[in-house]
C-alpha cells in the first residue's frame, strides 16, 4: 500500500472506534463528508485491503495498443536506432504518420534496450549565467566530426551560438578549421546580424597569439586584427566548459545534424551549407530561448568600412 493508503487506513481505524468524528475524518484525508462514508463503508465491509487502490496492478486505460508500441520500435529499431526519444518521435510523425508522445517513446526505447537515459551519459559542467542581451556575446568554434559518417571524408562545421538565446546564429561546412574559413562565416553573420559586442572563442592560434613572448609584431592574430577594426572584441575562454552553449551545441548537431543529413541523402560540402538555413531555424524554433532583455545589442556596419578587404 502506498503511504497515503496507509495513512487513510489509520484514519479510519480511528473513526471506526468512535475516536474520530466522521468530520475530522474527513478534514484529515482531505476528502468530502460523502467519500468519508464511502471510505468506511468499504473499511467495514473489506478491512485493509478494500481502501488499496482497485487499479494497482491493471494496464492504464490510456495506454497505447501493444501493436503500436511494437510498430513504434521495429521502425525505431530499423531507421533511427541511434536517434534520441525526441528526435525519433519527431521522425516517426514526420516520415510515418505516427503520433508517439517522446515520454512515451523514451520509455519504449528504454525497455527495448535501443536507449539510455542521460544520466548514463557524459554531463557538462553546470554553465554560467547568461549575457542579457542578443548579439551581447556570440560563441563560436569549429567541430571536427564524420558529418557525413563513410559517405564522405571527415570535415568542419563552424558554429555561431548566441549566449543569451542558444540560437544557432551561422553554421558553415569547411574542409578544415582555418583563418579565412572563419572570415567567411563572420562575413555572412555580419551582413545577416550586424556586429555583435564580442565573439567568445577558445585558444586555438586562429584567435589567440600562441606565443606569447614573441617581440615583434602587435601581439594579435590576423583573426583578432580584423576584428579589432570592426570594433568587435574577442574573448578567449580558458576551459572548453567555460564556452559551454557552444559545446552542448556540438553535441546537439553531431546528434541531429548528422542524422538529418543521412535522411536527406546529402554527402558533399555545398548540398549541406545549402540544407543549413531550414534546419537553423527548425533548431531554433525548438532550443532557442528568449532574451532576458528585448534590446538586440547588435551594430549597424559603417558603411565606410569595406568587409571584402578587411575580412581578407
Amino acid at each position: 500500500m502506498s503511504k497515503r493508503e496507509l495513512n487513510r487506513l489509520d484514519v479510519l481505524a480511528r473513526l471506526d472506534g468512535g475516536k474520530l468524528t466522521v468530520a475530522a475524518a474527513a478534514g484529515v484525508m482531505n476528502v468530502t463528508l460523502r467519500q468519508a462514508y464511502r471510505l468506511l463503508g468499504r473499511y467495514r465491509d473489506g478491512g485493509a485491503p478494500a481502501i488499496a487502490d482497485q487499479r494497482r496492478g491493471r494496464p492504464s486505460n490510456n495506454r497505447l495498443p501493444d501493436a503500436v508500441r511494437d510498430h513504434a520500435v521495429d521502425l525505431v529499431r530499423k531507421f533511427y536506432p541511434d536517434f534520441g526519444p525526441t528526435l525519433a518521435a519527431e521522425k516517426l510523425a514526420e516520415r510515418h504518420d505516427l503520433e508517439v508522445s517522446r515520454e512515451t517513446l523514451r520509455n519504449w526505447m528504454r525497455r527495448a534496450g535501443i536507449w539510455t537515459s542521460r544520466a548514463e551519459r557524459l554531463r557538462f559542467k553546470q554553465p554560467r549565467y547568461r549575457r542579457e542581451h542578443v548579439g551581447e556575446l556570440v560563441q563560436i568554434d569549429g567541430s571536427d566530426h564524420r558529418w557525413f559518417e563513410d559517405r564522405a571524408p571527415a570535415c568542419t562545421l563552424l558554429v555561431f551560438v548566441d549566449d543569451a538565446t542558444s540560437r544557432l546564429m551561422e553554421l558553415r561546412f569547411v574542409a578544415s578549421e582555418s583563418t579565412f574559413a572563419y572570415f567567411a562565416a563572420v562575413k555572412a553573420y555580419l551582413g545577416r546580424y550586424g556586429k555583435p559586442v564580442a565573439f567568445y572563442s577558445d585558444k586555438h592560434s586562429i584567435f589567440r597569439v600562441s606565443n606569447e613572448s614573441a617581440v615583434s609584431g602587435d601581439g594579435m592574430t590576423q583573426f583578432g586584427r580584423a576584428l579589432s577594426e570592426l570594433n568587435i572584441e574577442i574573448l578567449c575562454a580558458n576551459t572548453s566548459q567555460a564556452k559551454g552553449r557552444v559545446e552542448r551545441a556540438h553535441s546537439t548537431l553531431q546528434d541531429r545534424l548528422v542524422k538529418e543529413l543521412r535522411l536527406a541523402g546529402i554527402s558533399t560540402l555545398d548540398e549541406a551549407n545549402a540544407f543549413l538555413p531550414g534546419f537553423i531555424a527548425h533548431y531554433n524554433g525548438r532550443f532557442g530561448k528568449p532574451p532576458a532583455r528585448d534590446k538586440d545589442l547588435h551594430r549597424v556596419i559603417d558603411l565606410r568600412q569595406d568587409l571584402d578587404q578587411i575580412l581578407c
